[in-house]
């Protein structure tokens, strides 16, 4: 039996890199999945997932959009009776340094990364605490441990999932609901192939296992948290960095 047959997972900004990966790996194991992502972008994963015989719902959705939110949670409850887990994964950078930062883009990274994070909790939290099992698990980022100079903003959003998750996994424990994150370091994606070959020779020299992560090296660890074998595991933060942060 696969590890997460019959269950139910909503995975936000699933369309690509570290959520798609994500979402892919938890319909291989057997879970049914809520791909979330903006527009149209939700479809092709849910496409992927059921072409690969496993089960998905595309759920076009703008993270910043609270009531969208509510009624996105709502309708993956309605369609299949539960949720098991949340994955809240969905994040933007705006990148700059602090004096030159506009608030615009401190105010849309902080809304997405993290107070979308707390709409998602807040929803999801009914239906789990309800049938009183559930996981929580936000990625986070090794940026959010250690800071990094032109990304305050980043840091800021990244190190309050994990006080949003150390807090949360403290007051939803006795109902047997999991919260944790995961902190990745340098990972391969569509946002790090943007940087210049200087730029990531820079990072991986700084990586002791010598390789820049992949988004299947976090799916693993999101599933793990996920599973019945962490089930004693929460208010944790599970570093994914190649060794570049401890």
């Amino acid at each position: 039996m696969k590890r997460f047959e019959g269950r139910v997972a909503l995975v936000t900004g699933a369309s690509r890199g570290i959520g798609r990966a994500i979402a892919l790996q938890l319909a291989a194991e057997g879970a049914i999945v809520a791909a979330a992502a903006r527009g149209a972008n939700a479809q092709a994963v849910a496409d992927e997932i059921v072409a690969a015989g496993g089960r998905a719902t595309a759920v076009p959705l703008d993270v910043t959009d609270a009531e969208a939110v509510v009624a996105a949670v709502g309708g993956v409850v309605a369609a299949h009776g539960r949720l098991d887990i949340l994955v809240s994964n969905a994040g933007i950078t705006r990148d700059q340094l602090m004096l030159r930062m506009k608030r615009s883009d401190w105010d849309e990274v902080i809304g997405t990364n993290l107070t979308a994070a707390f709409t998602l909790c807040q929803a999801a939290l009914r239906p789990m605490l309800k049938q009183r099992s559930g996981r929580i698990i936000a990625i986070s980022s090794v940026v959010g441990q250690m800071g990094n100079a032109g990304q305050v903003n980043y840091a800021a959003s990244k190190a309050g999932l994990i006080g949003l998750c150390k807090s949360l996994a403290r007051e939803v424990g006795s109902r047997h609901v999991t919260v944790n994150a995961v902190a990745p370091g340098f990972v391969a994606t569509d946002m790090t192939k943007a940087l210049t070959e200087g730029s990531q020779e820079q990072w991986t020299a700084q990586i002791p296992l010598g390789r820049l992560g992949t988004p299947a090296d976090i799916a693993a660890a999101v599933c793990f948290l996920a599973s019945d074998e962490a089930s004693y595991i929460t208010g944790q933060v599970l570093a994914v960095n190649g060794g570049m942060y401890t």
